[in-house]
């Protein structure tokens, strides 16, 4: 660059000197001799030199590199003077690994790079070149997967773009070891990286005469543990048992018409018996495993919203649903063309929201686990007893409960495990909202001896397949065949999503049982700052 600079002014100085000169003598100027010529080329040259160097892209490419257009074929796009492969014809498939990490670079530093950085395919254009393109903004991020046919690389070049516009390192997130084409286009859009989280597994749980090993994915320390022990002790008293009373996902548009009457009359058109099987027909062409449950109806003045219940076999349901509500909702025009639909969802259903609605209706699959736990086992296992277990749920679970105006969370921390579980298995975790709503009840029976608890769970949204969740990934489909549910149950359709549920129950039964054994025994503080605790400088490992 130094040898640039004084080639560029050591010319021009050179030049206006002659020119001064010429002036001087009234010699024409455009009569040169050789030596102006070579200053004329050497002050040019080290000009253009300088442009390309201070991120001059466009005269870079045109002058000091060749065009993109001597690679391009015809199913290709140049833009910016940057090869990219269209979608339809790209050579390399998404997730192919990245070879070599991607360097660095201020927004002025020169582009050098005489070597490939991905060894799988010839380079057509300088991996820079293209994080250049992002940051300036002349590349959407969100179209490099597209544009580049490999979503590992697109991913590894967003992630370098970002850490130049923010000036943050990512290095304590992970890069490799994922398969980015797994979630193009359902899980994740501009994918950077991916956090771990750790899974363990309590279990055995005893749950309806089967064992089961529950995966969990958490950072909390003891939550594992607690469950484990909850696990045990239902276990060591005859195992728990969990009972299906509802299972139907629910979606409910809100429309508007000019006059309340008119709302009132789709009402009673909805909700009569007669009309049923009508709006089932056209319900379930939506899917294969559709079935309109049921309708029920709410006004507010002129709007009306429309709660429809469906069952929708191994799948959570939510995209199912609305396509059958939709539907409906067209199917209805004909004969109320005054209906203006406002929106597909009301948050009359009501999704990822805490609702009294899904506390006292249901949504999703509803259940109920309870178990008898031995006198024995809660002294030896639990380190408490009965009678101080029934009082403590008594007071923190149900008035402590009504004292804060809980709605749905008469329980010590279901939310804790349905999330664990959630996460581990690829289910939504902001449903864990409405399906950690829970009651926990605990009795003394047999003359005071032993304890009956249960757990009470009326919309808990799980699926085993769809592509709206986690449940295709790898790891997330590790843990259902785990459990025995992954994908759907090919001899009963929605077996496999409503085991799914029952073992949630089940497991937020043996938290409940633990984490209350441990407040009335004290031992909950003492717990965590012995397993919730630590000194270790995680970060500093990750990035050895």
């Amino acid at each position: 660059m130094r040898f640039s600079f004084t080639l560029f002014f050591s010319a021009v100085y050179f030049l206006l000197c002659r020119w001064r000169e010429k002036i001087r003598s009234s010699t024409p100027l455009h009569v040169v001799t050789f030596s102006e010529i070579v200053a004329i080329l050497a002050s040019v040259a080290s000009f253009i030199y300088l442009l390309g160097f201070f991120g001059i892209d466009f005269v870079q490419s045109l002058v000091i590199r060749p065009s993109a257009d001597v690679w391009a074929s015809e199913d290709d796009e140049v833009v910016n003077g940057v090869l990219f492969r269209n979608e339809d014809a790209r050579k390399v498939t998404c997730g192919q690994a990245l070879d070599r990490s991607i360097r660095s670079f201020p927004h002025s530093a020169p582009i050098v790079t005489a070597e490939k950085v991905f060894d799988e395919m010839p380079i057509t254009v300088m991996v820079e070149e293209i994080i250049r393109s992002v940051v300036a903004g002349l590349t959407p991020s969100y179209s490099l997967e597209s544009k580049l046919g490999d979503c590992k690389r697109a991913a590894a070049i967003r992630r370098e773009a970002l850490q130049i516009l923010t000036g943050k390192s990512l290095s304590g997130l992970p890069l490799d070891g994922f398969d980015y084409e797994s979630i193009l286009g359902q899980c994740c859009e501009m994918p950077v990286g991916y956090v771990q989280i750790s899974v363990g597994i309590a279990g055995p749980l005893l749950l309806n005469g089967r064992e089961f090993w529950v995966p969990m994915a958490t950072t909390e320390g003891c939550l594992v543990a607690s469950t484990n022990r909850g696990c045990k002790a239902i276990h060591l008293s005859g195992g728990a048992t969990c009972v299906l009373l509802r299972d139907g996902m629910t979606r409910a548009p809100v429309v508007r018409f000019s006059m309340a009457k008119r709302a009132a009359d789709l009402k009673l058109y909805l909700e009569d018996p007669e009309n049923f099987e009508t709006l089932s027909v056209v319900f379930n062409r939506s899917s294969r495993f559709a079935r309109l449950q049921g309708i029920k109806c709410a006004i507010a003045g002129k709007n009306l919203y429309l709660r429809f219940s469906c069952f929708t076999g191994d799948a959570m349901g939510m995209n199912m649903v609305s396509k059958g509500v939709q539907n409906v909702l067209d199917f209805l025009q004909s004969d109320f063309p005054d209906m203006d639909v406002i929106g597909i969802s009301g948050n009359f259903c009501s999704d990822k929201k805490p609702a009294a609605v899904n506390w006292i209706e249901g949504r999703g699959k509803s259940v109920v686990c309870e178990a008898i736990i031995k006198g024995d086992v809660v002294r030896k296992v639990l380190k408490t007893s009965v009678e101080s277990l029934v009082e403590l749920n008594m007071l923190k679970n149900l008035t402590g409960s009504a004292m804060s105006g809980a709605l749905g969370g008469f329980n010590a921390h279901a939310s804790n495990i349905v999330t664990a579980v959630y996460i581990a298995t690829g289910q939504d975790p902001a449903q864990n909202v409405e399906s950690s709503h829970c009651i926990t009840m605990m009795e003394a029976v047999n003359d005071g001896m032993d304890l009956h608890v249960s757990v009470t769970m009326p919309s808990i949204e799980v699926g085993t397949v769809g592509g709206g969740g986690g449940t295709q990934l790898a790891s997330q489909s590790a843990c259902l065949n785990l459990l025995g549910v992954k994908g759907a149950s090919k001899e009963s359709p929605g077996a496999n999503s409503r085991l799914l549920a029952s073992i949630i129950a089940g497991a937020v039964l043996a938290g409940e049982l633990s984490l209350m054994s441990a407040l009335a025994a004290g031992q909950l503080v003492k717990s965590h700052m012995k397993y919730n605790r630590s000194s270790k400088d995680v970060s500093k490992a990750a990035s050895s």
